[in-house]
């Protein structure tokens, strides 16, 4: 008698331990390999860097936003960036380019900007070592129907322009406030709430794993320490960074100043450097390519 109830004792369980559909996820700041990182969403973002393979996970692993991470999919992590994403990633070295879906946080190394699954490493030519030059760029348009499909996002505003008044040939003048056929005419007029015409959105970003190759177009390897708007401020930044300089850059009236270490021929020399600018307190040190 006890047997028959095994089976729907074992489902009920399953049912209840069942793991959460994926969410739209930015998130509050994090420590990762002893950097904070600060998640925004951003649907401009380019920026360049090392890539790296995202290591230590299994297939169906869940990722930061309950979605599954498998190395046999071309998938990416990244730290700050809103997920799920839509990013276009090129091999700088090689001039392969692949679209792909960011899904995770990472990598943990602080020195590399983008963390590759095993799939979307190898169609992109990146070693087991990493340190890869690479370009990354959102793609706003798929980023956000990806965005809108996925549950926790708040729907964007719309703005509504003003629809254009047509000439008034002759108009019956409302009663004085407070008259007793005001108030009626107030009470029965309706209220009329402008509808938004849009296409309900894709549920999901299907992505194809096609490479398209380019031209290679490999760049010089810097930490930079930071971008301010003094050059003073920029000055004492710079005592701080080993090997550091100040690079003015922009218009005369709007001039900014960056402050960088390098370049370094190698993506180790960068990380060691890196290392150095990380432990003279300068947090938001990076390394990047140019």
């Amino acid at each position: 008698m006890k047997a028959r109830f095994v089976l729907p004792l074992l489902l009920l369980v399953g049912a209840c331990t069942a793991a959460p559909p994926p969410r739209y996820l930015v998130g509050d700041p994090y420590s990762m390999g002893g950097v904070w990182s600060y998640p925004r969403e951003d649907f401009a973002l380019v920026e360049t860097g090392l890539a790296a393979r995202q290591a230590g996970r299994g297939r169906n692993t869940p990722t930061a936003n309950g979605e599954d991470w498998s190395a046999s999919r071309a998938l990416a992590a990244h730290r700050t960036l809103q997920l799920p994403a839509v990013v276009t990633v090129t091999n700088l070295e090689n001039g392969r380019s692949l679209t792909l879906r960011v899904n995770e946080r990472g990598p943990v190394n602080p020195g590399r900007v983008v963390g590759l699954s095993d799939r979307a490493a190898d169609l992109l030519g990146v070693p087991a070592g990493g340190g890869t030059q690479v370009r990354i760029e959102v793609d706003g348009e798929r980023s956000r129907a990806l965005a809108t499909g996925v549950l926790g996002r708040a729907p964007e505003a719309v703005a509504i322009e003003t629809a254009p008044r047509g000439v008034v040939a002759a108009e019956s003048l409302d009663p004085l406030p407070g008259a007793r056929a005001a108030v009626q005419r107030a009470a029965a007029a309706p209220v009329v709430a402008p509808v938004a015409d849009a296409a309900a959105p894709p549920p999901n970003v299907v992505l194809p794993e096609s490479v398209t190759n380019g031209t290679p177009s490999p760049g010089r390897i810097f930490v930079e320490a930071g971008i301010l708007s003094r050059a003073d401020a920029a000055q004492r930044l710079a005592a701080r960074v080993p090997g550091a300089r100040v690079e003015a850059f922009g218009p005369r009236r709007d001039q900014r100043f960056r402050v960088r270490a390098g370049p370094f021929a190698t993506a180790a020399q960068a990380d060691a450097a890196l290392e150095r600018t990380l432990a003279a307190g300068v947090s938001g040190a990076r390394i990047l390519v140019d």
